[in-house]
Order: structure tokens, then C-alpha cells, then sequence
């Protein structure tokens, strides 16, 4: 531990004969870094918060594999084949859904009274908003989807699996207003 000599000192104030900024002393110098390496950091900083990351969801159809798997975690059941293509259609990701709507199914409609091939009825839950602990949170990186252009998300964070929250990261010295571009370029062809 260093020791400072005190060459002035009041209630609102000291003055020291020498003094180095904490941040210099235990900090990583301010250096070049790629976006690649930002990337990565962001990454581990949220698998070190308990995200698990995930390197092989790379098509829709992977994506909603996992949003089987997660789903039927959280809500203790099994959908069969015929089931789930059914539940995808009908309510997860129907054909006549726009943003809006889809969006609500987050917020309001996140329970669904599924009837089952064998008649019985069970409410599936997208999220648990009571008890919150019980959600997966997962993150991928550079998920590609088609639209009218080809658009490429650095970061994309899951919870249950369903793609909430799309990270543009940029590197210093890039405009943050790039990636508000880019954003709403990504949301205008989604």
C-alpha cells in the first residue's frame, strides 16, 4: 500500500504530496479495440451475470428448438410434434402477427390457453412474470435474418429463448447514431 504524505487538510478537503488516480492504477489503458473484442467482452460480462451463451443457434429453425426446449421447462410438459407446429402457427409466431402484436404477447398476452392433441387445456406461459428467477436467459451472437436486406445483430439476449433485446455495439469513434440507423433499418424490414 502506497502511503501519502497529507501536506493540507480540512473538512472539505486534502491535499496530498502525491497522488495517482485509482483508475490508472487498476484499470486497463483506454487502447484501440475492435468491435470483434467488444463483442466479446459484452458477451462475458453477461455469462459472468448468469447468461448462458450460446454458439449454435444460428437459423430460425435452431432458435425455435430452443424455444421448445425452454418452454416446455418452464411450464413442466411436453409439447409432441404435431403440437408444437401447431402452437408456432396459432400463437408463437403466426403468419398475420405484426411487430405490434407480437410485441404484446410479451407485455399483455403471455399466457396461452393451449388445447392439447388429447383434449386437455394448460396454459402456456412465454415468461414468468411473478416469479422472474424461473426464466432462462441466453445470449448469441451475429444472428443473421433475411428480409429486404440481409441484417446481421451483434448481440441478441433471450429470455425463454425469444429474441428481446437486439445489441448494436459500436466501437470508439463511431457515431452512436450508426447504430440507431442501423436499428431502425433492422425494425422497418423485420
Amino acid at each position: 500500500m502506497t502511503l501519502y504524505n497529507t501536506i493540507a487538510e480540512s473538512n472539505n478537503f486534502i491535499v496530498l504530496d502525491k497522488y495517482t488516480k485509482y483508475s490508472v492504477l487498476n484499470e486497463a489503458a483506454a487502447v484501440y479495440q475492435t468491435k470483434a473484442a467488444l463483442e466479446r467482452e459484452f458477451i462475458q460480462d453477461l455469462t459472468n451475470q448468469g447468461y448462458e451463451y450460446l454458439t449454435h443457434l444460428s437459423s430460425i429453425d435452431a432458435m425455435l428448438g430452443n424455444v421448445r426446449v425452454q418452454l416446455q421447462a418452464l411450464n413442466n410438459m411436453q409439447f409432441t410434434d404435431s403440437e408444437w407446429v401447431r402452437f408456432v402457427e396459432e400463437y408463437l409466431d403466426k403468419p398475420s402477427d405484426n411487430l405490434v402484436e407480437k410485441t404484446r404477447k410479451i407485455h399483455d398476452n403471455y399466457i396461452y390457453d393451449f388445447v392439447f392433441d388429447d383434449g386437455h387445456i394448460q396454459n402456456i406461459y412465454l415468461v414468468d412474470k411473478k416469479n422472474i428467477a424461473r426464466n432462462k436467459v441466453q445470449v448469441i451472437s451475429q444472428f443473421e435474418q433475411k428480409g429486404t436486406h440481409d441484417n446481421r445483430y451483434d448481440v441478441t439476449i433471450l429470455v425463454n429463448s425469444l429474441p428481446l433485446v437486439q445489441v448494436e455495439l459500436k466501437k470508439r469513434g463511431v457515431a452512436i447514431r450508426e447504430a440507431f440507423n442501423q436499428v431502425h433499418r433492422y425494425t422497418k424490414e423485420s
